[in-house]
């Protein structure tokens, strides 16, 4: 098996590791551990994990100049982006969570435009404006009476938040990936969000009942940590190795896809009209804000 196509297996088994996460992660919340705990066993494993591999890799000194860069990154990636998505899954749905995480390349768009000074071509605006639409849908349209989902659309407009931390974060993080060895950057990227996740965090995980937790539970924390903080980065690490980040940014338009067949399958989530609706425009609009324009040659 050549290269590629193990690189291309490696990207398409991340993605296939968020869309699972949706529906397991909520699966333990808020029963045996809080969304906000959830985060504090994520970072402090991603670090132990992250420090554990950069054995492996070069020994790199972070520039003192580069220290703010990298606190803007925990703050937006590990801090703000984990916090109001697993705070928004527990109010919300697997469904809306895997829908809504897709609309990150609309708001790199919007970022791009505003500090970054690129412009907006139509194809890219319309796509914006569609995207949103959906987002706004399933965030004012989208409630249901669920026990297990008690604010969809404030859980709706967190993965919003979610998803426009996240998009910052990649382009904050860009000259930071292009300068120090992925292993690098993790580690200190995850130690500090350890740091200051803390005070908020902490109380939640003092308060879950490890004597009593079922051994599945155990086992869907665990998938949580390693495979999807870890092992999806790790994955994606190998595959930008041989395929280009254009190539590897596509496999998220398949994390919705797998997300709700699992939540279907698993029968922990179910599609409805309005879902449909606004996922036809997330979709779309994340296409047409996505789709590199033509060259002209006139």
């Amino acid at each position: 098996m050549s290269k590629r196509t193990l690189a291309i297996l490696a990207a398409i088994g991340a993605t296939t590791i968020y869309g699972i996460n949706h529906t397991v992660a909520k699966g333990v919340m808020p029963m045996y551990v809080k969304p906000f705990g959830f985060i504090l066993l994520r970072v402090t494993g991603a670090a132990i994990l992250f420090w554990l591999i950069s054995i492996f890799g070069p020994k790199e000194k972070i520039e003192r100049k580069d220290w703010g860069r990298i606190l803007a990154c925990a703050s937006l990636g590990m801090v703000v982006n984990m916090l109001s998505f697993f705070k928004g899954l527990q109010l919300s749905t697997p469904i809306n969570s895997a829908v809504l995480v897709t609309i990150t390349p609309i708001i790199v768009v919007i970022l791009s435009a505003l500090f970054l000074s690129e412009r907006i071509t139509l194809n890219k605006g319309l796509g914006v404006l569609l995207g949103f639409l959906g987002a706004l849908g399933l965030i004012f349209f989208g409630a249901e009476i669920r026990h297990d989902a008690p604010n969809i659309p404030l859980g709706n407009f967190l993965f919003v938040v979610n998803a426009t931390a996240y998009g910052a974060y990649l382009i904050v993080v860009k000259k930071l990936i292009e300068k120090y060895h992925p292993f690098t950057l993790m580690k200190w990227l995850f130690t500090i969000a350890i740091i200051i996740n803390l005070p908020i965090t902490l109380p939640d995980v003092l308060q879950m009942d490890w004597a009593n937790m079922p051994l599945w539970a155990y086992g869907s924390i665990a998938f949580v940590v390693i495979g999807t903080t870890f092992t999806t980065y790790l994955f994606n690490v190998f595959a930008l190795t041989q395929l280009k980040a254009s190539t590897v940014g596509a496999f998220v338009y398949l994390q919705p896809l797998v997300g709700i067949i699992y939540a279907l399958m698993s029968g922990k989530d179910h599609l409805t009209l309005i879902k449909v609706a606004a996922t036809t425009l997330v979709f779309v609009g994340v296409y047409l804000a996505s789709k590199k324009p033509k060259p002209n040659l006139g």
